[in-house]
């Protein structure tokens, strides 16, 4: 029986959803194996669980990415990597100098190594002769999984062939988190004018926090209803963004939620009109899936990775630019009064979910590796 072995730096739900995925998809026919590098995560203070449906390995379960050496992570991750037995090995950070050690000593050992990266061209501003260089760093990969048109192109950049990138690697159980919100998907369960916008992000200055309150102050001013604002997450920015939401005198219709583990975070979208995501840079956009599984409308800036397969403008929601809190106020203005055309976006969002369902990531393991 082959094996095959998937790693990243540390497991959140989202990995072991995936993971469960292919494990599912090979019972019987090949040894599923995770590799977690770090107990921590130096970014996220999730919770992590143990795993019923494949075998995983911690390799530092008492540490985080900032606290380990290049040269102490990369040998213990080619030692488990090796001794899994594995053919085929998954690895995420491509960037990181352990991740590409790691790949080029498996590479050499016959091993065949994938990248997974939801990486965009327009994330940052970039310089093409550093572009070239990171080519080096897909040297040892044989294929790559990615997320979406742009992702996927910029994997083109990077030398990797098209026809050796599969889809999609950004992708959640949408079973598992219709059981968490313990809610049927909108536009049934909690009624209309019981729901409120929210935004599950971190509060750091690219989750462009400031001008969704902006946008949220003018949705007020212009409604005569009393709709909040769900703010699900932490960091350094909290401080500023509550003063802010004084200043706007939002401080009755702003609820700071603060840091939610994955089945609060869908309590909350189970109760919620809309999602926001105004980020001015956004790989992705994980909480997009999770919204769709219950089935609210996204509003969200053309940033965001999630809206190459996922939202449909004027469908499942809207698009827009991230400097444009007239938009986002006018989008959040539109669902608020129109019943009809919320709960027929309701409806496509539902019918959107499946694309972001961990069979795609399953299916795109089997696509590189058969």
């Amino acid at each position: 029986m082959k094996t095959i072995a998937i790693v990243w730096d540390n497991f959140g739900p989202m990995h072991d959803d995936r993971v469960e995925a292919v494990a599912d998809l090979y019972r019987g026919q090949a040894d599923v194996v995770g590799i977690e590098m770090y107990g921590r995560s130096d970014t996220y203070a999730w919770d992590n669980a143990d795993a019923n449906v494949f075998r995983k390995i911690t390799l530092f379960p008492q540490e985080d990415y900032s606290r380990n050496s290049t040269v102490k992570t990369m040998r213990k991750l080619i030692a488990a990597c090796l001794e899994t037995g594995a053919r085929d090995i998954f690895l995420c950070n491509y960037e990181r100098p352990a991740v590409f050690m790691t790949a080029m000593a498996l590479a050499a050992r016959g091993r065949r190594v994938y990248a997974m990266s939801c990486s965009k061209f327009d994330d940052i501003e970039r310089r093409i002769s550093k572009e070239f260089a990171k080519r080096l760093f897909f040297l040892p990969y044989k294929g790559a999984i990615s997320s979406g048109t742009r992702a996927r192109d910029y994997m083109r950049l990077m030398g990797v062939p098209r026809d050796r990138i599969a889809m999609e690697y950004n992708t959640l159980s949408i079973e598992r988190i219709r059981k968490l919100a313990g809610r049927e998907p909108a536009p049934g369960g909690v009624p209309k004018a019981e729901r409120h916008f929210t935004i599950v992000a971190r509060f750091v200055e690219k989750k462009n926090l400031f001008m969704a309150l902006e946008a949220f102050a003018r949705f007020c001013a212009a409604s005569s209803g009393t709709r909040k604002l769900n703010l699900c997450g932490s960091g350094e920015l909290e401080a500023k963004l509550r003063a802010r939401v004084e200043e706007l005198g939002l401080g009755d219709r702003v609820v700071f939620h603060g840091f939610l583990q994955s089945d609060g975070v869908a309590r909350v979208l189970g109760e919620s009109l809309a999602l926001l995501l105004p980020s001015v840079e956004e790989q992705f956009g994980n909480v997009v899936i999770e919204a769709q599984a219950l089935g609210l409308p996204v509003i969200l800036s053309d940033n965001c990775g999630a809206r190459d397969k996922l939202v449909r403008s004027g469908v499942n929601g809207f698009v827009i630019e991230p400097d444009n809190p007239e938009g986002l106020a006018f989008f959040m203005g539109l669902l608020d009064r129109d019943d009809e055309l919320w709960e027929r976006m309701s409806l496509a969002a539902v019918q959107s979910a499946p694309k972001g369902d961990v069979a795609r990531f399953a299916e795109a393991v089997r696509e590189l590796v058969q």
